[in-house]
């Protein structure tokens, strides 16, 4: 059973940063294509980057240039470096796992964190 377990939400202001972290419990790790995804209240569950076990990345076009995903192999670890925030970034931001290479909907993903909940003010 892989476990996720996502650290480092917040709150802050617009135009603060944020550095999401998510720590998986499997020794596999490196094979995994790793997931943000986040919800707000009342709106659909989004993917938010993507990165998978040769590095390639996608990012959706609403923090593009803001948010930079990042793993660490040896570490189990995945980051979500989240600059230049706002107020529309507010939302529960959880974290993902697959073995597919370029998963885009949520049910693509077989393992979840709980999520971190991120809350920017205007």
């Amino acid at each position: 059973q892989v476990q996720l377990v996502e650290s480092g939400g917040g709150f802050t202001q617009t135009g603060g940063s944020l550095r999401l972290s998510c720590a998986a419990s499997i020794r596999t790790f490196s094979s995994l294509t790793m997931g943000w995804f986040r919800q707000a209240p009342g709106k659909e569950r989004e993917l938010v980057a993507r990165m998978n076990r040769f590095g390639t990345t996608y990012y959706a076009d609403s923090v593009k240039g803001r948010f930079t995903i990042s793993r660490d192999n040896a570490k189990n670890t995945v980051y979500l470096e989240m600059n230049g925030l706002k107020p529309e970034d507010t939302a529960v931001y959880f974290c993902a796992a697959t073995l597919r290479l370029v998963p885009t909907r949520s049910l693509e993903y077989d393992y979840w964190g709980q999520g971190t909940q991120v809350t920017v003010s205007s």
